[in-house]
């Protein structure tokens, strides 16, 4: 269970848990997520000819790339807006999902898959609803190039000024911009994260494969990222592509995901997989194993404070 075997922290405590852990391993592994989204949304505006060398070229080429022409900065270009989304999109993904698959399996000790993954869509909804503001501004920052020398080529002065800007240019709509595709989007990166995990340290535990301890955690956490990014890399491109795009350019996330197939081929949609699979996967572990240790940390914490009055 995502929750612990041995004990059982309040729902609090899991809300601040995996708050806390969704910001720990955006840390580290953010510059893989904006070489992820320079990737998908490269060839967008000038789509690329047969011949053209691209700007960009693999995972680590694009990080090399970005360091080289932006400075290392370039690689946490939109870290702060990041570190936003994640307290408000962890905790309610994560935190709240045992609390909701209890909800639905009315107190079960085993619910079954359809059940998580009911508890999934619905954590990942309510995930979304908050924090695509968020996430709107990360993407922003993610996706434009900022020169060494002078900066001329950014367009927002810092994360403030964004949601700022983002609200006077486009309105609250364009705060909330591509928040239908981020909700599918976020709907299957939940159900494969959080219910993926779920199931496989249960089966873990159940087997006595391992005991309930970090290589436990780092175990169910890599199967969990491989499966969220082979299921959601084609919404979350569509999703990247919609929300960097200039007001009107796209009809819809309908009408993008038409344009990419169109101008540029099926493989459109998984431009930028294996930054994806490595951000999701590291991400994953880096998330998982941290939300078992700070939750275990806080409980302890809470219980002993509680005793003291």
């Amino acid at each position: 269970v995502v929750g612990s075997s041995d004990f059982n922290p309040s729902v609090p405590v899991k809300i601040f848990s995996a708050g806390a852990a969704g910001c720990v391993s955006d840390l580290v592994t953010f510059p893989l997520d904006t070489a992820k989204v320079r990737l998908q949304i490269q060839g967008e505006s000038e789509p690329l000819v047969r011949g053209q060398r691209a700007t960009y070229r693999g995972v680590f080429g694009t990080m090399f790339t970005i360091v080289r022409t932006e400075g290392a900065r370039g690689l946490y270009n939109g870290l702060l807006a990041g570190l936003h989304r994640q307290m408000s999109f962890a905790s309610v993904r994560v935190g709240l999902y045992d609390a909701t698959k209890q909800f639905y399996g009315r107190g079960s000790e085993s619910p079954s898959i359809a059940t998580r993954l009911a508890a999934g869509c619905t954590t990942g909804a309510m995930a979304v609803a908050v924090a695509q503001p968020t996430d709107v501004v990360k993407v922003r920052f993610q996706a434009q190039v900022r020169l060494l020398r002078g900066g001329a080529a950014t367009r927002y002065g810092g994360t403030l000024d964004a949601y700022r800007t983002i609200a006077r240019d486009e309105g609250l709509r364009g705060l909330w911009k591509g928040c239908l595709p981020n909700i599918a989007r976020n709907a299957i990166v939940n159900c494969c994260e959080t219910v993926t995990y779920d199931v496989i340290k249960e089966r873990i535990l159940q087997y006595e494969l391992m005991a309930d301890n970090m290589p436990c955690h780092f175990t169910a956490a890599f199967g969990a990222g491989f499966c969220a990014a082979v299921a959601a890399s084609p919404v979350d491109v569509i999703k990247t592509r919609y929300m960097n795009s200039a007001p009107g350019q796209y009809g819809g996330a309908i009408h993008c995901a038409f344009t990419m197939l169109l101008k540029e081929g099926p493989a459109a949609f998984y431009k930028g997989f294996m930054a994806s699979f490595l951000r999701l996967g590291s991400w994953n572990i880096v998330m998982f194993m941290s939300y078992e240790q700070i939750k275990r940390g806080a409980a302890r914490l809470h219980k002993s404070v509680q005793s003291s009055f």
